[in-house]
């Protein structure tokens, strides 16, 4: 659908293309959602492979604190693996309906965007899955091989998915540094003048997530969030380059811009007033 055509659309028509594309989204997150539960054994399997390392040593054992906790559990997994499966389908109707309304630089940023960010995260998450085991068994360790490891179900799931979830977004980070660039909201200079204090965030980042003994972890981790965030800063300065300014920022666009207009106004305005 064109803008124009977009336009010209009542307002009828776009709470029904608005309800089309909610039902189509709703079915793929029913279907994803049945599928979750289905396999939802599977995600168990893979949540409780660290308690079952940690049992060869110690007591330890997931708890669930009620009748239905179990059977909550599998809901949550569920309703989260239904989210992530059906994630293609809500996202495209989502931006099947807004687009029309975007302009082509505007839709040029929101895909490209979009093509990049996704692949990113789920990078991230799967690099949340590889470290989410040596951080509880670091974690665990603090207790005596006496002392019994009693992990509540609900709050292990949490977690875990908080962490996955964390490292995906982290990846997608760079990405954010580029479309702000590309809008004009950040320039490469300013990017480049703050990198020695994103190296720090990210080693700090990589060893909170990766609390394990070995170092080899935590390069697992920074290593790639820092080859990100230098290759965002690489497209931003060529980016720049391409705009005709090499990373001003935007406040400070109109200092040099190449025409004499800003100047000249700044004259206007400090001339003093006739009598």
């Amino acid at each position: 659908m064109s803008t124009a055509a977009a336009e010209k659309m009542p307002l009828s028509a776009h709470l029904r293309e608005a309800r089309t594309r909610a039902v189509r989204a709703a079915v793929a997150l029913l279907i994803g959602t049945v599928i979750g539960y289905l396999t939802s054994d599977l995600v168990m399997d893979v949540l409780r492979a660290p308690i079952t390392e940690l049992a060869a040593s110690r007591s330890a054992s997931l708890n669930y604190d009620s009748v239905t906790g179990a059977f909550d559990l599998r809901l949550r997994i569920a309703v989260y693996s239904g989210i992530i499966l059906s994630s293609p389908v809500w996202l495209s109707e989502i931006f099947g309906f807004l687009t029309p309304g975007l302009t082509t630089k505007e839709k040029k940023v929101t895909f490209g965007f979009l093509g990049a960010a996704l692949p990113l995260f789920i990078t991230g998450c799967l690099t949340g899955l590889y470290v989410f085991p040596r951080m509880v068994e670091v974690l665990t360790s603090f207790a005596s091989s006496e002392d019994s490891t009693i992990l509540q179900a609900s709050y292990y799931f949490d977690f875990v998915f908080k962490i996955v979830i964390a490292t995906g977004i982290a990846f997608v980070l760079p990405v954010f540094l580029v479309v702000l660039n590309v809008i004009g909201l950040l320039s490469a200079r300013t990017i480049a003048k703050a990198w020695r204090v994103s190296i720090v965030g990210i080693v700090v980042f990589a060893a909170l997530v990766t609390p394990a003994a070995d170092v080899l972890s935590m390069l697992f981790v920074a290593a790639p969030m820092a080859l990100l965030f230098l290759t965002a800063l690489a497209i931003a300065s060529i980016h720049d380059r391409a705009r005709g300014y090499g990373g001003a920022t935007v406040e400070s666009d109109a200092d040099e811009w190449p025409t004499g207009r800003p100047q000249a106004a700044s004259t206007e305005r400090n001339r003093p007033c006739s009598a």
